[in-house]
């Protein structure tokens, strides 16, 4: 499994950025995907989920402000974020969910990759 996210980077707040991550080496289309965020203690939580089907899942705080979206044509997850505010800054990681009952926010974590910083700050 690969997973490389690309398109963080530093905005001022009200700013927008997409996220994406290219797959490879498993069945993309078969996994919930998702983008998650390092936290202190727990570790990753995930911000917003996709299942196989397309339906979508977003924590509170992101709620209206981003978009996750996927082509599995092109193995490729997207997040598109807008209205970021600064506590929206963290590295961003694409993650595949576990097989089996995917419900999120508690399905548990596969695969992540290296992760893409998102800064925001006035």
């Amino acid at each position: 499994v690969q997973l490389v996210e690309s398109g963080g980077g530093s905005v001022q707040p009200g700013g927008s950025l997409r996220l994406s991550c290219v797959a490879s080496g498993f069945t993309f289309s078969n996994y919930a995907m998702g983008w998650a965020r390092q936290v202190p203690g727990p570790g990753l939580e995930w911000v917003s989920g996709i299942l196989s089907d397309g339906r979508t899942y977003y924590r509170d705080s992101v709620e209206g402000r981003f978009t996750i979206s996927r082509d599995n044509a092109k193995n490729t997850l997207y997040l598109e974020m807008n209205d970021l505010k600064p506590e929206d800054t963290a590295v961003y990681h694409c993650a595949t969910a576990r097989p089996g009952l995917v419900i999120f926010p508690s399905a548990d974590f596969g695969s992540w990759g290296q992760g893409t910083q998102v800064t925001v700050s006035s």
